[in-house]
């Protein structure tokens, strides 16, 4: 049927006829996760902005349902298996989702970026080398995680490169929001967590929880997170659609950007997260927090990533695993 498709549109082009456009879809299912780091996604959600842009590219009625998942393992299997349209998840999982896929899974654009930190109520731990198998440190998903691959690269840094993978085998997988309640019980065996705003916030309140790493020290600047992606395929047959997420992404950060507060309530009101909206205020204005669908240190993720054995392809530059809509944009 499709090889007679495929001929029957060389067909009417050969007259110098246009084939007929196919519709695009009139759903999509997009993903997300808890944390300050999906704010962009979550004003996009809350204020129907995907809808907006979708009808003002002459789309008709866009339905757009939200999926809250908690991994971005979950939502890399739940997009490759063709049960989502749509993942937002950290830049590790596009990546890891691009080398399985072989090109067919790449990133729509950024989402945002903050520093993550690695916290512990255990006294005696006060750099990686003191972590030891008493120890159990949560990340939301194991090996691919942005903040499990950073692990990686600090141990690499701070310990040698022999012992890249040494804290690999402390690490538990938790939902951030779980890991917050583990850590913060005196007789669980996650004694350790790291994270992304506000969860680590949440966790230094309490004064037997402390600071072990700071992710901008070992990047050196501000580096994306969240990425928003998607499936080849999904994205040649809606690209309207494609394009309308974008433009929703960006409308989202320009209401960050101008209006912190706003944002701030806006997020707290659809999360619910035990938070002030100062204090969410606060930790949008600390260094290395960015909301922009730029990506940023990408390739850095890349290339520790295909160092460490994570993945099996190199890629060359970011744009291999980004599609056009933001190729335009200084991004690395």
């Amino acid at each position: 049927m499709r090889c007679v498709a495929y001929a029957a549109g060389a067909l009417l082009l050969s007259f110098g006829l246009a084939a007929p456009a196919v519709a695009e879809v009139e759903k999509v299912l997009i993903t997300y996760q808890p944390g300050l780091t999906y704010m962009p996604v979550i004003l996009a959600g809350k204020n129907k902005l995907i809808q907006k842009h979708a009808a003002a590219a002459g789309l008709g009625d866009l339905t757009v349902a939200w999926i809250r998942l908690t991994s971005g393992g979950a939502t890399v299997e739940a997009l490759i298996s063709g049960n989502v349209d749509v993942a937002t998840s950290g830049a590790t999982n596009l990546l890891a989702a691009w080398d399985r896929t072989q090109g067919e899974v790449k990133g729509l654009a950024a989402s945002s970026g903050a520093p993550m930190l690695l916290v512990t109520r255990n006294p005696d731990v006060k750099t990686l080398a003191d972590f030891s198998d008493k120890d159990r440190i949560a990340v939301p998903t194991l090996k691919v995680s942005v903040q499990a691959v950073m692990l990686q690269i600090a141990a690499a840094r701070q310990l040698g490169e022999a012992n890249r993978h040494k804290l690999d085998p402390l690490t538990t997988r938790l939902s951030h929001p779980d890991a917050v309640g583990a850590v913060l019980s005196a007789d669980n065996e996650v004694n350790s967590h790291f994270s992304l705003p506000p969860f680590a916030q949440m966790e230094l309140k309490d004064p037997r929880v402390h600071v072990v790493l700071n992710s901008y020290d070992i990047v050196g600047g501000p580096y994306t997170n969240i990425v928003v992606f998607s499936r080849r395929q999904f994205v040649d047959e809606n690209p309207k659609i494609a394009q309308a997420i974008v433009a929703a992404l960006e409308e989202a950060d320009r209401l960050i950007q101008e209006d912190p507060r706003k944002a701030a309530e806006l997020y707290l009101a659809e999360t619910r997260e035990k938070l002030t909206v100062d204090e969410l205020v606060e930790m949008m204005k600390q260094p290395g927090v960015v909301f922009s669908t730029t990506p940023s240190g990408t390739m850095l993720m890349a290339e520790q990533m295909a160092k460490g054995g994570v993945i099996k392809t190199s890629p060359k530059d970011w744009k291999e695993f980004f599609f056009p809509f933001v190729h335009g944009q200084p991004g690395n």
